[in-house]
């Protein structure tokens, strides 16, 4: 709102500039006219009257009496001085008041008698200005000399520049007036009304109650405001049906899920109790913008993308790792900030680690243990003594910091998220039994042989059995789990619910395939323009027909290298698409502490270059890599422009990359070529599904991609994107929170 008042005054403050300043210019030469000529008429004048007493004297020459008569007619006249020169311009006598140098009066003054005419001219002399003028003496008709009148003329420019300073005081009064004036008009008239209506909007978009009325509106903005005020009240009829709705529909979770009925279904469910969730990545990190102010964006996380509907649906708390440069300057003295920053429906509780924490609990034991262990990704997994005090450090820092937020909280529901923090439902239930705990493993589960590795195995596993339910995203992934607790620990296993018994604790495993909040109908996006696309491509320097797209963080386990080489593997084999297709791969760095993703980095880096060099030509390159993070609002940019997104990842919980690719996909053109080794691959089943480790096949996939019909394109796309719609995230929170609620009923 600043810069566009400020950008108001500036525009009212140029054009009065503009006008005071034309208007000035006139005026000074209307002035510096007239009072050039009053002068130059008084002075031809005076010089007339004082001719008739100095031309006599040219006759006899005497320098005694020319001088002393010049010094008597200066003294009467008020003269700036006088000059009297012979017809050989010698000068024969001048006033005594005159003490510059007036040697550029002898060619005014020879000027005069050479065209035996008065002649004048406005000249500088030393720093005054003056005014020459000229006439010539005569005796029987022949020029004898030269009468010359100085006049002081500096009264010009000093009324000249009071002119110009009168007016610039006058203009910056005016400015003045004129910025006082718009900002109360702005604010009175259009700021304030703007400001209450677009509050009462927040508050009916929040399914608030607000009081806004039409009638306070100025007359101006009137038909607008009752205009969007019949859409508000439109909106605020919608807003009650739906909830009437989603309270005739809580138990059929078969029906489409919205974040509204998430809402009303938590409301149902939970009967007023509060949520709690923990993960290590926190859902908003602050940073700071030029001028120390704090700015805030959305790491790029599927974890955060399931998770952030929920809680704003349902509010509660969320305890996460602050890792943010300027996290510390936005929360208050508990640790606390409310989010989203723009409208905050939930509470973020940031807790802090010390860089020895976060390498040995994070980096090290997290992410170069339990990560390849997990994805059995054919990198070995490391296991240090050291990297696990840590883990166990930071699990019990989570563990009392969350035992006393829900100290005076009766029944708390909390939900775990991921492999960090698999100790943490132990320490829980040991300190709270009440608490009903749903801790929900992002990664995949690998089969007890593999997962054997582990030197902690039994405590890893005996913590995630504190937990009332375990989710994972595929049945595969519930039975390895099963196995490998039956293979490590001492436990009753009930194979028909699903549940293991330990220490008399009973923790059901179940499947919940997560997914995201599902794009909606063709207007939520729109359709991108050609010019749009064009746009886009021009900025990353591409000059291509057909796009294929990998949107990955720059990790092992998600093919990107085995992805380049099908591209190579495509080139090869298709040459008509050389300089014709381009393939965009967008991969931000990640964990880059950890040197195993660091050689990763280069090795993408230098796979690329090789591509681009063996087929690269006249500017054209088959691989753009884009190693930076992108917003949602980017990426649905990349998603709606591909002709293909290949998601090759060896091993992957779920990928929502592929969800997201769908749902953006509003125009219901597109291919998927998808990994057999993704969850999503159980459900996006009219993708095109490859082994990633078959560089052949996936090189096929994608000539099968570019070459795929529109009409097939539309049938396979329509059939995922309702599979995508039909099973989003808010359905997923709705059955993952119902089926934690419903063992104690």
């Amino acid at each position: 709102m600043f810069k566009q008042l400020l950008a108001i005054i500036l525009g009212v403050a140029i054009i009065v500039t503009l006008i005071v300043v034309a208007f000035t210019i006139s005026q000074v030469e209307r002035e510096k006219q007239n009072l050039s000529v009053d002068l130059e008429y008084r002075s031809a004048i005076l010089a007339e009257n004082l001719q008739t007493s100095v031309e006599p004297l040219m006759a006899d020459v005497t320098a005694d009496r020319v001088k002393r008569t010049v010094e008597r007619l200066t003294d009467r006249e008020r003269l700036a001085g006088l000059a009297v020169y012979d017809n050989k311009e010698n000068l024969l006598a001048q006033s005594s008041t005159l003490t510059v140098d007036i040697n550029p009066a002898v060619r005014i003054a020879a000027e005069a008698m050479d065209k035996n005419q008065a002649t004048s001219e406005f000249v500088k002399l030393g720093d005054k200005q003056m005014y020459v003028l000229s006439l010539p003496m005569h005796q029987d008709e022949r020029v004898t000399g030269a009468l010359t009148v100085l006049q002081n003329a500096d009264y010009i420019d000093v009324r000249i520049s009071q002119i110009w300073r009168n007016n610039l005081i006058r203009l910056l009064l005016q400015v003045f007036i004129f910025a006082i004036a718009i900002i109360l008009i702005v604010w009175l008239i259009i700021y304030r009304p703007v400001v209450s209506f677009a509050e009462s909007l927040r508050l009916i978009r929040a399914g608030k109650p607000a009081s806004w009325k039409i009638a306070k509106a100025p007359f101006l903005f009137q038909p607008l405001f009752t205009e969007v005020s019949k859409i508000m009240r439109s909106l605020s009829q919608a807003r009650t049906a739906a909830r009437e709705e989603a309270r005739l529909g809580l138990e059929k979770l078969d029906t489409p899920w919205t974040a509204e009925r998430l809402s009303e279904f938590i409301k149902f469910q939970m009967k007023g109790r509060q949520i709690f969730v923990v993960s290590n990545r926190e859902p908003y990190i602050h940073t700071r913008a030029a001028g120390d102010k704090l700015k805030y964006f959305v790491p790029a996380s599927g974890m955060v993308t399931a998770i952030e509907p929920v809680m704003e649906a349902a509010g509660g708390m969320w305890l996460a790792h602050g890792s943010g440069e300027a996290d510390r300057q936005a929360v208050d003295a508990e640790d606390k900030v409310e989010v989203p920053p723009d409208e905050p429906k939930y509470t973020l509780k940031r807790i802090w680690l010390t860089e020895e924490e976060e390498n040995g609990y994070y980096y090290g034991y997290a992410n170069e243990g339990l990560w390849p262990l997990c994805h059995i990704a054919h990198t070995r997994p490391i296991f240090r003594k050291e990297d696990w005090e840590q883990y166990r450090k930071v699990n019990g820092k989570f563990a009392a910091a969350l035992l006393a937020e829900i100290k005076k909280v009766e029944n708390p529901l909390i939900l775990i998220q991921d492999y960090h923090f698999s100790l943490l439902p132990r320490l829980i239930k040991n300190s709270r039994p009440d608490a009903q705990i749903g801790l929900f493993w992002h990664i995949p589960w690998p089969n007890p042989e593999s997962f054997s590795i582990c030197p902690q195995r039994k405590e890893l596993l005996d913590g995630m059995l504190g937990a009332d339910i375990i989710g994972f995203h595929t049945q595969q992934h519930c039975n390895n789990f099963i196995d490998t607790v039956g293979k490590e620990l001492e436990a009753l296993i009930d194979l028909e619910q699903f549940a293991i018994t330990r220490t008399s604790h009973v923790t059901y495993i179940k499947p919940f395939p997560i997914s995201i909040a599902f794009a909606g109908g063709k207007d939520d996006l729109g359709e991108i323009r050609p010019e749009e696309k064009k746009e886009l491509l021009d900025s990353l320097g591409v000059k291509a027909e057909y796009i294929g797209l990998g949107v990955d963080r720059l990790d092992y386990t998600k093919g990107i290298l085995e992805r380049l080489g099908a591209v190579e593997e495509f080139l090869d084999n298709n040459p008509k698409y050389l300089k014709k297709f381009t393939f965009i791969q967008i991969a931000p760095p990640s964990r880059d502490h950890i040197p195993r993703y660091r050689e990763f980095g280069q090795q993408v880096r230098e796979e690329t270059d090789r591509i681009n060099k063996k087929f690269g030509s006249n500017g054209w390159k088959p691989v753009v890599l884009l190693a930076r993070h992108h917003t949602h609002e980017e990426l649905n940019r990349f998603y709606r422009i591909a002709d293909f997104c290949m998601v090759t990842s060896l091993h992957d919980g779920m990928n929502l990359v592929a969800k997201e690719f769908v749902s953006a996909r509003t125009d219901e053109q597109g291919v998927l070529i998808l990994s057999q080794f993704t969850g999503a691959s159980r459900e996006l089943k009219d993708a095109v599904i490859v082994n990633p480790y078959h560089i052949e096949q996936m090189g096929e996939a994608i000539r099968t991609a570019l070459a795929m019909s529109p009409s097939e394109q539309l049938k396979r796309m329509k059939r995922m994107r309702n599979t995508v719609k039909n099973y989003n995230v808010y359905r997923w929170s709705a059955e993952f929170l119902k089926a934690i609620t419903s063992l104690g009923s």
